[in-house]
């Protein structure tokens, strides 16, 4: 081996070292979010009661996370968009809880998410750095994905039925404008879309539907939220 191949191998081999520090560095934050997302579905899975109080430690952890992995960094706007998202989501998860005196916690979590929502789609519309591309040609489908959902699910949902229309309206939004900003935060758009489908067919159309989905809709959610989450800190930490 000639000297100038063997420094090729030590220069790579620098840099790919370099890269899996910094990445080992950046998914540090999360590891305490990713811990209790796996006890969460393990009990949910399980219907195990810890899944309860498993849920609303979901949305602080990740927002924690957050705030830890942009310490320093020159970006309040798009760091408030983002933990106003992450906050709304936990609101959104726990509106039972958190609103116990409405007869129905369902108007809550849509009102809660459609706001989450809201601030997902402007900041990875207007957030500097975010996007990385135009819409793909693939993400026509979620023009598909809203018209199935809603034919399955509006002549079910009686008065709710606008409510229903707007938030997946949100819903398709977030995930078809997340499939402009990379490949992981392009899989959080869709797994959220997925674990709020799941939902939305367990809460209109339960004959349908299996016991196991109740696991089937945190796995996805804590996939999407996290993924969104950390694809969001990744593209603000490189601009």
């Amino acid at each position: 081996m000639t000297l100038a191949v063997r420094e090729a191998h030590a220069t790579l081999g620098t840099r790919w070292n370099s890269a899996q520090a910094t990445l080992g560095a950046r998914l540090i934050p999360f590891a305490p979010y990713a811990v209790i997302s796996v006890i969460h579905v393990a009990a949910r899975f399980a219907e195990h009661p810890i899944d309860g109080p498993t849920k609303l430690l979901l949305m602080p952890a990740l927002a924690a996370a957050v705030l830890w992995a942009c310490a320093g960094l020159r970006a309040r706007g798009a760091i408030a968009l983002l933990i106003t998202a992450i906050l709304c989501s936990w609101l959104g998860d726990g509106a039972g809880t958190f609103f116990p005196m409405l007869p129905d916690e369902l108007p809550a979590m849509l009102a809660c998410f459609g706001v989450a929502h809201v601030a997902y789609l402007v900041l990875m519309w207007r957030g500097r750095g975010i996007a990385q591309r135009g819409f793909p040609v693939w993400a026509l489908g979620y023009v598909l994905a809203y018209a199935a959902l809603m034919a399955t699910l509006l002549p079910r949902t009686g008065s709710l039925a606008a409510a229903v229309a707007v938030y997946g309206a949100l819903l398709v939004g977030t995930a078809a404008v997340a499939s402009r900003c990379g490949a992981v935060v392009a899989w959080g758009g869709a797994w959220f879309l997925v674990s709020d489908a799941i939902l939305s067919l367990r809460f209109f159309a339960p004959e349908i539907m299996p016991d196991w989905t109740s696991g089937a809709v945190m796995l996805t959610y804590t996939l999407g939220q996290g993924l969104l989450g950390y694809g969001i800190v990744a593209a603000l930490r490189r601009r």
